[in-house]
């Protein structure tokens, strides 16, 4: 590749594409309503400043379907506290599925594989039917407004059956991956006392199966409150069901048993604003999780937001997210069909038997926006995959870049190994909103590793440390107004006192969301990486995301790591952590590569005080490096305080960490 440099353009929309962008016909629509603007940043100022006249044009916009008399459309308490659309009442899944009247229902609405199933689709009428059969069986069985229900379940149709029809009834989803353990369920779902409890009895990942039965047992023993088990038989070699629990199980098929239910003859639960939607669970690496709770108003108005303006998908397009049930870019990919278009769902590695798979499937389900992770680029590019040449790419649009800060290489390698015109877009959220908090627009170029601005009614700021916002200055990302999909609460937190803690504490009256940013004067951001992992240099931050470019640069390298932490006296120490690939050895000489790397392409402050191999990179099941718990097993704090061994992908290597920072205080 040519050498590229942050910051440096590389993408403009055609007039074409930005004639049929949806963003430009939201814009004619305000324009027939007397309000004009000019560009992007022109909307924006107006949607962070007139924040109830902004939300209000969404909610005519999107056509919101609602009963009740709206009587504020942003309540004046401030936030965590503000309400919206106070009076009105409406259902997500109703959203979700309105366009199954709109046209030929037997077209497709998911796609959808696993390494245990076959490429296969499922259409408008396939997949609403079985909601509702499914939602009036949960129904007959007593569940409705007010109760919990989980999902043990894989990203396969199943579980957004079950997500769409327990919503439908007003009840309130939550969800875990199998890969994870029980006591990490357990640490989740125990807080919310689900009263019914969908599972799988297994699944594969990585051509290895995992029987989840035993886990199942224990889960179920540790939710006293659950008097419904559902099992969906997904992998052959599994047990049917789990050891003896208190529960009536059920299996799949006979939930689903029943006639038929046409779309006029169902009624979807319209809930008012403050009604939970779902518990989405932070990362769960220290503590237990957050349980978040978000509302059916505030995800309807934000998704239709992000999905038709932030990433563009079109009616008839498809959204092809790398999720699991356990991360909150699960709960987004039903933004396909909330646009009249199609959700692809996988479950499996994404990398096997190579990297190449992800982009066979965006193949093969003609996706239009993909979604994928920094680090699973990297594994593409190591591989010397070039998804252009090697598939047939025509349809798709957009790379969402999503998870971890993106590097301007990562960038220039999806226009020169993807084609040349896709829109690659680095975005930047949260599971606290279930979804963006700096995202990107066909309206602006796109730069070489730069996110291109905060999203439509996100008032997002640098702060500094006298509280100021900062231009071309790292600081802390703040939000200063509120947002429809802020949570409605912590579950079990009614006085709001770890919620502000979380949040607020820092910065009385101002969303603090813990990452450092840094905006540049024509709105452009860099994410840096977590405030509590930042890295100290003498008095002096720098983000590890700048090391980390330097690291993905040197072939090598597979992964690293960076830390850094006080000592005693005023001192710094700042280890770098390797994960050599194969065949290359971690040599003197070679150290001193990568030293002189770091200190000509950043500066002397990058250089680590140590340069460390190691056998892996401890990671969370959504692939985020835990630089958090590593920092604080150096500082000596017990293993067992910093991390959960079943929310950590690989917990053998967390032991390793554990063992170098014991030997290094003995």
């Amino acid at each position: 590749m040519a050498q590229v440099t942050e910051g440096q353009t590389l993408w403009h929309a055609s007039p074409d594409r930005l004639a049929a962008a949806n963003i430009t016909s939201y814009l004619n629509w305000l324009s027939d309503r007397d309000q004009t603007f000019d560009g992007y940043w022109d909307l924006w100022d107006w949607s962070t400043q007139d924040i109830p006249g902004f939300w209000k044009s969404l909610w005519e916009y999107f056509d919101i379907i609602a009963e009740g008399d709206l009587q504020e459309v942003m309540a004046s308490a401030p936030m965590p506290r503000t309400r919206w659309f106070t009076g009105t009442r409406l259902n997500y899944t109703e959203h979700v599925l309105r366009h199954e009247r709109t046209g030929d229902p037997t077209r497709v609405m998911l796609h959808h594989s696993s390494e245990l199933r076959e490429s296969a689709t499922s259409s408008w009428a396939e997949i609403g039917g079985a909601v509702r059969r499914l939602a009036t069986r949960l129904r007959e069985m007593g569940l409705g407004p007010g109760d919990r229900v989980v999902g043990y379940m894989p990203n396969i149709p199943e579980t957004v059956v079950a997500h769409l029809a327990v919503i439908a009834i007003g009840a309130t989803w939550s969800s875990a991956a199998p890969e994870f353990g029980a006591q990490t369920v357990i640490d989740r779902f125990s807080q919310i006392s689900p009263k019914m409890v969908f599972a799988v009895n297994g699944y594969r990942y990585g051509g290895k199966d995992y029987d989840r039965t035993g886990d199942l047992t224990q889960i179920m023993g540790a939710l006293p409150t659950a008097e419904h088990l559902v099992m969906l038989d997904y992998l052959p070699s599994a047990a049917k069901t789990p050891g003896p629990c208190a529960a009536v199980i059920q299996t799949w098929d006979a939930m689903l048993d029943g006639l038929d239910i046409p779309c006029e003859h169902f009624e979807y639960t319209r809930v008012a604003s403050d009604h939970p939607l779902w518990v989405l669970f932070s990362s769960g690496t220290t503590g237990l999780p957050k349980p978040i709770v978000h509302t059916h108003h505030g995800i309807v108005l934000e998704h239709y937001k992000s999905a038709a303006f932030h990433f563009e998908i079109g009616e008839g397009g498809a959204l092809f997210f790398y999720s699991t049930t356990g991360w909150m870019v699960w709960n987004t990919l039903m933004w396909g069909p909330l646009m009249n278009g199609r959700a692809v769902l996988y479950d499996g590695h994404p990398a096997y038997p190579d990297a190449r798979l992800l982009w066979r499937i965006a193949e093969q389900a003609q996706a239009t926006v993909l979604g994928v992770s920094p680090t699973y680029i990297q594994m593409v590019r190591q591989q010397g995959i070039e998804p252009g040449k090697e598939f047939d790419l025509s349809a798709l649009q957009s790379v969402m870049l999503v998870g971890s800060p993106s590097t301007p290489e990562t960038f220039q390698w999806a226009h020169e190994a993807i084609k040349p015109d896709i829109w690659a877009s680095s975005q930047s959220g949260g599971t606290e909103f279930c979804s963006g908090i700096l995202a990107g627009s066909p309206l602006l170029p796109t730069r070489a590793g730069e996110i291109q601005a905060p999203e439509l009614g996100t008032l997002a700021r640098a702060y500094d440390e006298a509280c100021a916002a900062v231009i071309d200055a790292e600081g802390e990302l703040v939000i200063e107004r509120p947002m429809p999909s802020m949570p409605l609460m912590f579950w079990g937190d009614s006085a709001f006192r770890r919620y502000e803690d979380s949040y607020f504490a820092t910065y009385p009256g101002v969303w603090h969301h813990g990452d450092r940013v840094k905006f540049n004067t024509h709105g452009g951001s860099f994410v840096r990486g977590r405030s509590d992992a930042t890295l100290n240099r003498f008095g002096v931050r720098i983000g590890s995301a700048e090391i980390y470019r330097t690291m993905e640069a040197i072939p090598e390298v597979l992964d690293s790591l960076v830390v850094c932490i006080e000592e005693p006296g005023g001192g710094y120490y700042m280890p770098l952590f390797v994960q050599m690939a194969e065949g290359a050895e971690l040599t003197d000489e070679f150290r001193k590569t990568i030293a002189a790397r770091l200190r000509s392409e950043r500066s002397p402050r990058h250089v680590p005080d140590e340069i460390i191999a190691a056998p892996g990179i401890p990671a969370t099941l959504t692939g985020k490096k835990m630089e958090v718990p590593v920092r604080k097993l150096l500082m000596g704090a017990a293993p067992e305080s910093v991390a959960s061994r079943d929310a950590t992908r690989n917990p053998d290597v967390l032991d390793w960490f554990a063992d170098f920072a014991a030997k290094r205080h003995t």
